[in-house]
């Protein structure tokens, strides 16, 4: 990712749709996603509420980029479910999302045109039932200068916009403070002339007013 991309699209919140073919139902269920593992108690509770269902498929992209992506056919063939699911969402741009698609048995095969055209219908409904929202990448910096450096530092503040997250004043003042990705070098440049960063890590540990 470029400094200049420092945004992506996700869904503002969870929605759903249906699709029916032959007797079979489809239930999609669109969720917005930011870590893996928060995606099981989901796939469980819908395992809970549909319980006569046969197959719980699902896919979901991860990352400001979507390059983290898994598919999941469970138990329909290979490419049949997964796949078209994901799709849906690499041809909407769709990232920190997950898509899971719950089937009802209608007593009659599809085959796997029909299943791939039916996962991927049920998905775009629930798509076309969401609300998209395009968020940034921010990141948290603490600060921390002498007091005497206060007037410099809100100014760069002010210019910037940054979001305060918490500060402490003192002599020696601490601020944790968030901001735009793309605008990293050009807030550092202003906090720091001499590039006095002391430390890196999640979040960025910058010498001020020395």
């Amino acid at each position: 990712m470029s400094a200049e991309t420092d945004t992506f699209n996700t869904t503002a919140q969870a929605s759903e749709g249906i699709y029916k073919d032959k007797g079979s139902k489809f239930l999609a269920f669109a969720i917005p996603l930011c870590h893996e593992n928060d995606l099981k108690p989901v796939i469980d509770a819908l395992k809970k509420e549909h319980f006569k269902a046969v197959h719980f498929c699902f896919a979901y992209r991860l990352g400001v980029d979507g390059s983290i992506f898994r598919t999941n056919d469970d138990g329909e063939p290979s490419g049949s479910a997964g796949k078209p699911i994901l799709n849906t969402l690499i041809s909407r741009n769709l990232t920190n999302i997950a898509v899971i698609v719950v089937r009802y048995w209608g007593g009659t095969l599809l085959g796997v045109s029909g299943l791939i055209n039916a996962y991927k219908s049920a998905s775009e409904e629930a798509l076309n039932n969401a609300i998209v929202i395009e968020k940034t990448v921010d990141l948290v910096y603490q600060l921390r200068f002498e007091y005497l450096a206060m007037n410099d530092v809100m100014k760069i503040i002010k210019q910037f916009d940054i979001k305060i997250l918490s500060q402490v004043f003192d002599n020696e003042c601490v601020m944790k403070v968030s901001f735009r990705k793309s605008l990293e070098k050009q807030i550092l440049e202003k906090l720091n002339p001499d590039d006095k960063i002391v430390s890196y890590s999640e979040q960025v540990l910058a010498k001020v007013g020395k």
